[in-house]
């Protein structure tokens, strides 16, 4: 149980106050309510070109880092479809250098050609990395766009195409800015050795003084249903072929979300799941396989990926894919198999809340879905899951006509050989 106060300031900005004293360490975790699902479709990978930006200073501060590290602090951020988060922890006495900073960056971020050139080139090489030149790295940019056809979850965090970066102008970096990141749409976390009088006085003291800015009304196209399997075929020298399997799944905060949840653990949750026991172990048709589930805000997806064994046909691997599901939607679990995920997805959720940072995020994540104390009754709603729910939602998330699959095939450059004068 993760204790919290909260309070709202007259800017809107929305703070939650988390007192640990057997932590000589503070943190602050500041979420803003943007991803890459607010960007649209001919400019995309401004969210996460943003979380780089963040740390070209700001008109007060050119180089963020320095004042953190020389008070022994340390941070970073990440960017998903729903959200950017930035944190840091530092020694609780110097809580109040993280709170200049933090607040500086929000209000008087600095906009120069030179940061944004910068910043512009390190995320095109990212981009070129991590998704053009790494092995299956290419995979989400051809799924997303496969299993979503309306809604912006089709692209990925980093973009849809390399070039809305590198053509990304200031004036349209300035105008994402203003619409995003200001106090009425952020969250701040301020967790550890410090009392809850002394946090408000610093929020205020620091992010007080904050316009509200306008706030941003989300309007995003809903992802209609779908109901035929869609299947793209791609190749690539990589080293195996490989399955991606899609499943559209319900919204982070709706009932069915823990029921489906707990279908992905049954499939592909570690070695003594269905997927792993029959198709790796017994089959040797994969040489890995696992089910997850995306966690989205909005309605998200169910994912089985799999590698296979050198020689093993792909249609072969798909169909006995789908054969596992389908059992899962004939018999109903029995309730061994059902409170072994459910201990394990619990166990996860009691791990997730040892360290400091990780109560920090999840109580801010709480709030944006609506209530912070939302990290507290996870546990409860896992174990009310019966297996009549896993069934009924299995019948209705894995019907192949809710299916996109993408085979990914191996296919081995030949080498050139020197003709023999």
């Amino acid at each position: 149980m993760i204790q919290f106060k909260e309070f709202t300031l007259d800017n809107e900005l929305r703070v939650i106050v988390h007192e640990d004293h057997t932590s000589p360490m503070a943190v602050l975790n500041v979420l803003y309510d943007v991803g890459s699902r607010d960007e649209v479709e001919e400019h995309t990978g401004f969210a996460h070109l943003f979380e780089h930006l963040m740390f070209s200073g700001s008109v007060n501060i050119p180089v963020y880092d320095e004042p953190l590290q020389r008070v022994g602090g340390e941070n970073n951020a990440f960017t998903s479809p729903d959200i950017t988060n930035y944190y840091l922890t530092v020694p609780a006495q110097n809580i109040e250098t993280g709170f200049w900073l933090e607040s500086d960056r929000m209000m008087d971020l600095a906009f120069s050609d030179h940061g944004l050139e910068v910043q512009r080139k390190v995320v095109v090489e990212e981009f070129k990395q991590n998704y053009l030149n790494q092995p299956y790295g290419d995979v989400w940019l051809k799924l997303r766009p496969l299993a979503y056809k309306n809604h912006p979850y089709k692209w990925a965090t980093i973009g849809k195409e390399i070039s809305h970066i590198e053509d990304a102008t200031m004036d349209i970096v300035k105008a994402f800015h203003k619409k995003h990141y200001s106090p009425s749409n952020a969250i701040l976390v301020v967790a550890g050795n410090i009392t809850f009088d002394h946090a408000k006085e610093l929020t205020e003291k620091w992010f007080g003084p904050i316009p509200a800015g306008e706030k941003y009304e989300r309007h995003i196209p809903n992802e209609p249903k779908q109901n035929e399997p869609r299947v793209l075929e791609t190749s690539s020298d990589v080293p195996l072929s490989a399955i991606y399997k899609t499943y559209h799944m319900p919204h982070r905060t709706h009932d069915d979300y823990y029921a489906v949840d707990l279908i992905s653990d049954i499939l592909g949750r570690g070695k003594s799941s269905r997927l792993y026991e029959q198709l790796v172990k017994e089959q040797k048709l994969f040489n890995s396989i696992s089910a997850s589930v995306t966690g989205s805000i909005e309605p998200g997806l169910l994912i089985i990926q799999g590698k296979l064994n050198e020689g093993v046909d792909l249609q072969e691997a798909n169909a006995a894919i789908e054969k596992i599901n389908q059992e899962l939607m004939d018999t109903p679990v029995d309730e061994h198999e059902l409170n072994k995920v459910k201990n394990q997805a619990e166990t996860s959720l009691v791990f997730s809340e040892i360290e400091l940072l990780n109560r920090a995020m999840n109580l801010a994540y709480g709030k944006l879905l609506g209530d912070a104390n939302f990290v507290n009754t996870e546990g409860e709603k896992i174990q009310a899951i019966t297996p009549q729910d896993i069934q009924r939602c299995a019948r209705e998330i894995l019907d192949p006509n809710n299916c996109s699959t993408l085979l990914y095939k191996a296919e081995k450059k030949e080498k050139e050989v020197a003709a023999e004068v």
